[in-house]
């Protein structure tokens, strides 16, 4: 790969889609079908300015925003600080690009560790493939984990009503799931909201917070009739909205918030990967229209 280049977004496309990313973040920040319709939220503050964050190196929240790394705590926020830090360019071609954020004194105060977190979008005829690559380049293994957090149009621009738009399961979804409680993972569980495949999306759903699949099936879903996410290597899934707002975040993640109670190291943390000095883990998800 060349050296890393500083810019402020790339676009990439094909004939079927197109897609905008910044380097705020490597965020996805547009996407459109070939009509030039809207896919992606456009970050409406009145509602939530997001669209597409990466979550690294934690997803959710640890108790008191602080992380604890032998016996040493650092202040972190919630879902780390991939989303707000400024990425390189490695690469970019028509159709993809390849952005870089590397530790540094600024994460190192956050996050003890040393590492390169390389992410790739890359367009396939109606498919936009999204891949994270996450580097140990130091000499201690390393905690880590890693999430998408897509907000897609709610309703989508393609005539459906708001209240008639659903997401399908690859698999039954039989087992419960959890809920936020001040930002960490509630012990409750809560009955599965899926019947035989489907999920009806309404605002009462999200009245308090996500939908927390942590013992999750499914490694695909179909939402609205017209886009297929997948995300092969992801074993939970969020699924999230305000309540009135103009999307749905279609969340795959490896990792969660600290469940309640927790406080423990962070190697100890439930939903965390360990990552061997000079290895290399992958995370990857892809939307694709299916209309």
């Amino acid at each position: 790969m060349a050296s890393p280049v500083s810019i402020s977004a790339v676009s990439i496309s094909t004939a079927a889609l197109s897609a905008e990313i910044s380097a705020t973040g490597a965020e996805l920040v547009r996407l459109q079908d070939r009509a030039g319709a809207d896919l992606l939220w456009d970050g409406d503050p009145a509602f939530w300015t997001g669209r597409s964050p990466l979550l690294f190196p934690i997803v959710g929240e640890v108790k008191a925003n602080r992380l604890t790394v032998a016996g040493n705590a650092y202040e972190i926020g919630r879902h780390g600080f991939a989303r707000t830090s400024t990425f390189a360019l490695v690469r970019s071609d028509a159709a993809s690009c390849t952005w870089r954020l590397e530790s540094s004194e600024a994460t190192r105060r956050q996050y003890p560790f040393e590492f390169r977190l390389d992410v790739t979008y890359r367009i396939e005829g109606a498919t936009l493939h999204m891949e994270a690559e996450v580097t140990n380049t130091g000499g201690a293994v390393m905690p880590a984990s890693f999430g998408f957090h897509p907000a897609l149009r709610w309703p989508l621009p393609y005539g459906k009503l708001r209240a008639a738009h659903g997401i399908v399961f690859e698999r039954d979804e039989p087992a419960p799931i959890r809920r936020p409680v001040d930002g960490l993972l509630s012990a409750a569980q809560y009955p599965s909201p899926v019947r035989d495949r489907h999920l009806l999306l309404h605002d009462d759903l999200f009245e308090d917070g996500a939908l927390v699949f942590d013992t999750l099936a499914s490694r695909s879903v179909v939402y609205g009739e017209a886009i297929r996410v997948d995300f092969p290597r992801m074993p939970h899934l969020g699924v999230w909205t305000k309540p009135g707002a103009g999307y749905v975040c279609i969340e795959p993640w490896q990792g969660h918030a600290s469940p309640e109670g927790f406080d423990g190291e962070l190697a100890d943390k439930p939903g965390m990967i360990a990552i061997m000095p000079g290895a290399t883990e992958s995370f990857g998800m892809s939307i694709a229209l299916a209309r």
